[in-house]
């Protein structure tokens, strides 16, 4: 059993400009108290065919993590165009939200992000050259994908649970959803 569960991750600002910022809000619950930071990243997958077009907009520190249920809000820049090929822009690709434990990942929550032109006439006709400031990102917030790990969330203890890793390639197979936040339980804002 994970000593972090993610409760609910809600997508703002959706459907927002490809240059605008990412923003997340995410609500998870500690089931025992940690020791070190929850490390959470945003990566953008530049390319279906080739990793080294991933990004990572932004990793961020949590804590401390003791027993209870948080929430907090995590903004990302959005990706850098020139270090994803142009025929790879406009379409979809997927968004990765990660969060790790002393440098073990045990949750993945995927994204698909769908780039188009806002405009029906460039959509038609695209121009011969990107032109990023008439795209929109559409991030499809209703079908995310969570993949889980399991990891020894107290390596002091000698715990017996196993470490798994995943590539990004495996993130969209089928894997288990998680539970929306209830409107009755207290939240702790944290950060």
């Amino acid at each position: 059993m994970s000593a972090v569960n993610i409760k609910d991750v809600t997508v703002l600002d959706n459907p927002a400009p490809f240059l605008d910022p990412f923003q997340f809000e995410i609500s998870y619950e500690c089931l025992t108290p940690l020791k070190d930071d929850l490390e959470w990243k945003l990566v953008y997958v530049g390319s279906a065919e080739d990793e080294t077009y991933d990004q990572v907009l932004e990793s961020v520190l949590v804590g401390p993590v003791n027993v209870g249920t948080f929430r907090f809000v995590f903004q990302a820049d959005p990706p850098d165009p020139s270090k994803i090929r142009e025929e790879d822009i406009i379409g979809v690709t997927v968004l990765l939200l990660t969060c790790s434990y002393q440098g073990q990942e045990f949750v993945r929550v995927g994204y698909y992000v769908n780039n188009d032109y806002a405009d029906e006439q460039l959509r038609e006709e695209p121009p011969q050259k990107v032109l990023f400031d008439k795209i929109q990102r559409n991030i499809l917030a209703d079908k995310p994908r969570v993949t889980k790990f399991p990891i020894n969330f107290h390596p002091e203890n000698n715990g017996n649970e196993e470490v798994a890793t995943a590539s990004p390639e495996q993130v969209m197979d089928d894997v288990q959803a998680y539970e929306p936040i209830s409107s009755n339980q207290s939240v702790v804002e944290s950060l």
